[in-house]
This record gives C-alpha cells, structure tokens and sequence, in this order.
C-alpha cells in the first residue's frame, strides 16, 4: 500500500528507556503507517518532518513532552492535517509491566484526539466576559493598600478595608481607600456587585493611623474583579470556581504576589466554556409550585442553579464546570456538554477496543481530573513502579462530571474495573460522586461483577498502585456491541438491558438506595381516589390515564423517582420504590387501579370515578349547604359538568347570595308594635317621669 495519505503514527522509545510498542501500534491500527525511533525530538527530527510532508491527514506523536516543539515544526512546513499527541512514556512506558504495556501504548495512540485537550468549548457557544479592570481589593492591613498600588497603573482601584486592624495612612491618596465589611457578594467577572455594611470614608486629617467618619449600611458597589485579602471566609462557595474572584491569605506573600498578577491580567474580552446545556421541558423540579427533584440544586457547588418555576435556571457565568448536576440529573434535563456524555464515552470504546485489538486484555479503566491526575501517574512513572500494564487512564475535566453510564459503560465492552483517582482531600466535596458510585456498586455487585466500580482517594503514587493491583480479572461473560445513545434516558436503557445480558450472574430485579433515578411507585389502592392529580403532575409521563374510564397506569421504564406524585397525591396513596426492574424495559404500562365511572345523574354520561363521587356526597351530606331544605342540592354533585351548569342556572342555585333583603320600616310600623326581626317590645310612645316628679 502507498504511504502517501495514510494516517501516521510515530512511536518514540524515548532514548530507549522504554520498549519498541511500534508493533503493537501497527497491530492496533493496521491501516495505519507507523514510524518508530528513539529520539524524534533532536537527532531524529528529519523523520517527523518526512511525516508532516507525507501528506498525512492526521499525525500522532507518542510523546506530550516536547509538544510544542512539534507544532512549531508542523507551522513551518505549513501542514494543514490533524496533529495529535500521546503520552505513552508516563503512562505505559516507564513502568515495571512496560514490557506487557504495548496493547496500551497502541490503544492510546488510537484514541488520541480533542478528548484529552481540557478544557474545550463543547458543542455549545462559549459564555462571554468582558471586564473594564475595576478592582476591589478588599482587606484588613497595608497588604491592601500594598496590592492597590503594584495594580493602580493597570487597573481601576478602589480598597475597602474591615477596620479590624489599624492601618497607617498613605502619603499620597492616589487609591480611594474605604472602611466596610462586605454582607453580601454576587455576580462573575466583569459583573460583581456586593453589599457593605458600615460604610465610611477616611477623615482627611487622619494621622497615626486612618479614622473613618460615620458608618452606614446597606452600601452597594460593583466592580469587575474582585482581590480578596481579607483573611476572612470566602464571600462566595467554590470561590476557585468563581471567574474575577481572587483570594489570597494576607499572611502568605507568594500567595499574595501571585493573586496580584492573576488580577492585572482580568481587563478586556474573555470566553469559557458553556459547560452543560439545559432543556426545560425535560426538568422534574416541579409542578404546581410544588418541589419533586432537587438534586441539581443540592449538588452544586458554586449556587450557579436556582429554581425558576417548574423548572430550575443555570447561571452560565457561575457555573464552574464541575458536571455534579449532569451527572445527577434523572432525566437528561442537564446534559454535559463539554464534551458530551455520549462522546466521551464513545473514546472510552475506542481505547478499550484499541487495547482488545493489540492483544490486551483484562483492561481497568481509570478516569481521573486532567490536571491533577497527570501529575500523580507522572509521580509514580519517575519515582515508583507506575501505571500496571492494563491500566488505561483516562483524562476528564472533573470527576464530578462521572455519572452512571461512566461506571457501567466499560463493563459493557470489556472493562473487568472502573476506578476514579481524586485527591484525598479534594477542593470541593463528592457528595455526588459517592452516591452515584453507591447505586453502580449496588447495581453491579447484585448482577455479580466483582468489586467492579471504586473510587481511589490518595495523594500518595504507591498506595494508588497497591489500589489498582488489587482490582478484579474477571468481568462480563461477553463484550457487548452497546452504543451510547445521546438522549440520556435512552442511553440508560440499552445500558441496563445489556448489562444484564453480559452479567456473570443476571438477575429480575436489584433494589436501590434512595436517591436512585429508576424505581416504582407503590399505590395503596385503598386510599386513591383516582383523582389522577399524579398524572398531570408526572414530568415524564410514568403515569398515565385511560380516556375510557377511570383508571391509573404505570411505565416503570419512564420513572425518574422525582417524588412530584408522592407529593402531589392529596390522599398520601403513593410510595417511592427505588429499584431496577430489568423486566419492565420496553415493557407495556401496568394497570395500578382502574373503577367503574360514575353515570350523570341527569343524561348518563359518565363523568368520574364511582368511589370518588360517592365519597364526596357522603363528605358533604350533612354540611348545611346540602343538608335540610337544602338537601335537594346533593343532585348537583351527581351531574356531569355540563348538566350541573344547567340544573345551577335554571334552579337559580346560588349558595352565596345573601337573604331576601328586609321591607323599609316606617314611623306607623313603630307605632304598631315590635318587628318580628327585633325580637323585643317597641318602647312606649310616651315615657314614663322619672319617681319624685309630679
């Protein structure tokens, strides 16, 4: 076959301190021309210029080290294909298994692409800041006032102090310099606007140290950027996640030195990535004001989510990107899209596939943060024993983003362990993580993968090795041809249907803890009155109705577990139960009650459910409105909509009209006697005199 227009791959031994995977590349990818070589980033430069030449439409290099070097060198040969890269030396390499580690070598250049490129704008058009470089420092002590002049040139100072410390006044007030504590902060980058409470400007004549004039409270200010010195609590959650808020402890000068420079470059135009995308249509929040799932709104760190009627709203400019609200949401109503789900996992196929291709097998998918990740298998490949052979790493832009379809997924095609890396304290709490990863090891120990989805909390490069040695061999009895569906209900559905055909040991029905986005609903049938207020506030239509007669369905299929119609149900007739019903996918909807209707008293019609009718005639029969002379009312109640119009209007019923109103009364009445209505004597026309008069 010709060598020009073929995908290139070239594999570099790294000055030999690594094994010759060029094979196992070729082996992986056999349509592919591979290049292998020691040192390509010096004295075998010619052969990756030969490549860029080639007329290649894609290039992959084996090596993340000199990657810069590389693009530079692709620019000046003007090549215009894809250009990807690979780290195969920390990662496989420089290892004690790195003679076994060619299927994962290959299967990294295989799947080497934007993936692995974090963070990215997704599919979405990036959020835009712009910022016009007003500051606010605030602090407690002359740090402040020292951080105000280093930026003053660049920026738009203003400082505001806590008073909690005496400050000596500057010789020169070129910064406006005021007293406040801060009650109340909101707003991003280019967008702050906080609150202050005891306000006050500096005396002109301030002298050993600076005097405020009166206070006020209830200040507002805004700014673009704020330099938080104060040493106080952060004014915001998650404040690394928050764009334009900078903090720094007053105590540490590196810290301090470097949360200046991050400032004096906060002026002009900015973009980030529109990380989820929301579909209202599809959110369980709420119905009829009242509240059915709220896990986003638990979840997020940074107060980017609110309530916004029977849907929630996703500050795009807050969001931090962390992904606990994509990966917890029931109905895909909050997609990650940066990249999507059903991408990423598309690239987790392909690496498994890759690895399965070269001779591998047993493959342990490791997901772990970008950043932070490759800095502790880097640790492990330089000073430790590295990654074990079947360990495939894979990069995302958080591990919160990780929900269920990422733990059974891998499974599906191969896969005998998922495990996440995070640091063992990490920067913003897992709460969502641990319970995805509670219902997968639920789900997956009850269908008998071993011990196959965990999570390695560890700052120490051996104890991560010593964890991932320790994961299962055996895994699903047969690899599975499942597709990640976009949709993520859908995707939910073919994952479960096949994770059951590939179980070691399948099963009809695996209860779930609480929280879980599948399950039942049990109905006290007893106590529903078919009322059917369930069914319209259902999000996902789960239960439906009959327009034959009175009757209530169920989908379990459709269930997301928000609780609105355990909420909603005035007779306190329905229970959550949270669970997974192998059975009831794709499944037709099961009858839970179903009644005679009631017939209209007047014309036949059916109108209602015979038990709900007769349940509110009895409730109202010896109301006054119905009972006694009025007892001929109880008809009403027994009509369709339509008749009981009619029997109200020619009857003349109104119960809230008042009584007839009482005739004028005139002197004569007066003098004729009492009213029936006074129920006294008239007073005598003539009184009589008081005793001791004549």
């Amino acid at each position: 076959m010709s060598q020009e227009g073929r995908r290139t791959t070239l594999v570099c031994s790294c000055e030999k301190t690594m094994p010759d995977y060029g094979p196992a590349a070729a082996k992986a990818q056999p349509e592919d021309r591979v290049i292998t070589g020691d040192c390509f980033c010096a004295t075998e430069q010619n052969r990756v210029r030969g490549a860029f030449t080639s007329g290649a439409p894609v290039v992959t290099i084996g090596c993340t080290q000199y990657e810069g070097l590389f693009r530079d060198l692709a620019a000046q040969l003007g090549y215009e294909g894809e250009l990807r890269f690979a780290n195969i030396r920390e990662t496989a390499g420089w290892s004690d298994q790195a003679a076994m580690a060619g299927p994962k070598a290959a299967a990294l250049l295989g799947s080497a692409g934007p993936f692995e490129e974090q963070p990215q704008m997704g599919v979405l058009d990036p959020v835009e800041f712009a910022s016009e470089g007003v500051l606010l420092i605030y602090g407690r002590d002359e740090r402040a006032i020292e951080a105000a002049e280093a930026l003053s040139d660049r920026l738009d100072v203003t400082v505001l102090l806590t008073g909690e410390q005496d400050v000596t006044p500057p010789r020169a007030w070129d910064v406006p310099v005021v007293r406040g504590t801060v009650r109340n902060a909101s707003g991003h980058l280019g967008a702050f606007e906080l609150v202050v409470d005891g306000f006050a400007e500096p005396r002109p004549s301030s002298r050993a140290s600076l005097a405020f004039g009166p206070g006020r409270d209830g200040a507002k200010s805004r700014c673009d950027i704020i330099l938080d010195l104060s040493g106080r609590q952060a004014l915001f959650p998650a404040p690394d996640l928050r764009d334009g808020y900078l903090r720094a402890d007053p105590g540490d000068p590196a810290l301090v030195r470097q949360a200046i420079s991050a400032a004096a470059n906060l002026t002009g135009e900015f973009l980030k990535p529109r990380y989820v995308a929301l579909t209202e249509t599809l959110c369980a929040h709420s119905r009829s004001r009242i509240t059915g799932c709220s896990r986003c709104l638990d979840l997020c760190p940074t107060g980017a989510i609110r309530p916004a009627g029977d849907h929630v709203a996703i500050d795009p400019h807050v969001c931090g990107g962390c992904g606990d609200c994509a990966a917890a949401c029931p109905t895909g109503a909050v997609a990650y899209a940066a990249p999507p789900t059903d991408e990423a996992l598309r690239r987790v196929r392909q690496l498994i596939e890759g690895f399965r291709r070269a001779g591998g097998r047993d493959p342990i998918i490791l997901y772990h943060p970008d950043k932070e990740g490759a800095d502790i298998i880097d640790a492990l490949a330089r000073f430790g024993r590295g990654l074990p052979a079947r360990v495939l790493p894979v990069a995302v832009s958080s591990v919160h983003r990780l929900g269920l379809e990422f733990w059974c997924s891998p499974l599906l095609w191969g896969a005998t362990a998922v495990r996440a890396w995070s640091r063992e304290r990490p920067a913003h709490a897992l709460d969502g993580l641990h319970a995805t990863l509670r219902l997968a090891e639920t789900l997956t120990a009850a269908l008998g993968f071993e011990e196959a989805c965990g999570l390695i909390a560890t700052d120490d490069p051996d104890a991560l090795r010593e964890a991932l040695d320790a994961a299962p061999q055996a895994g699903a009895t047969r690899i599975s041809a499942f597709e990640p569906a976009a949709e993520k209900r859908r995707l939910f559905a073919a994952m479960l249907y096949e994770l059951r055909a590939v179980a070691p040991s399948p099963v009809d029905v695996v209860p779930l803890p609480a929280g879980a986005p599948f399950g039942a609903v049990q109905l006290d049938r007893e106590a529903c009155t078919l009322c059917l207020s369930c069914v319209s506030a259902c999000p996902t239509a789960a239960l439906g109705d009959s327009a034959e007669r009175p009757a209530l369905f169920f989908a379990e299929d459709a269930c997301v577990q928000c609780g609105l119609c355990a909420a909603t149900c005035p007779e306190r007739a329905i229970t959550l139960v949270p669970r997974v019903n192998f059975g009831a996918q794709g499944a037709p909807r099961v009858l839970l009650k179903d009644e005679e209707p009631f017939c209209c008293a007047a014309c036949g019609k059916p109108f209602g459910a015979r038990s709900s009718i007769e349940r509110v005639v009895a409730k109202l029969g010896d109301h006054w409105m119905f009972s006694g002379p009025n007892k001929a009312r109880l008809d009403v109640l027994r009509m369709c909509e339509d008749c009981r119009v009619q029997a109200i209007v020619s009857d003349g019923l109104d119960p809230h009209a008042p009584g007839a109103r009482p005739a004028p009364r005139t002197a004569d009445d007066y003098r004729a006697g009492p009213s029936p209505r006074d129920g006294a004597e008239t007073p005598s026309a003539t009184p009589s005199p008081p005793a001791g008069t004549g």
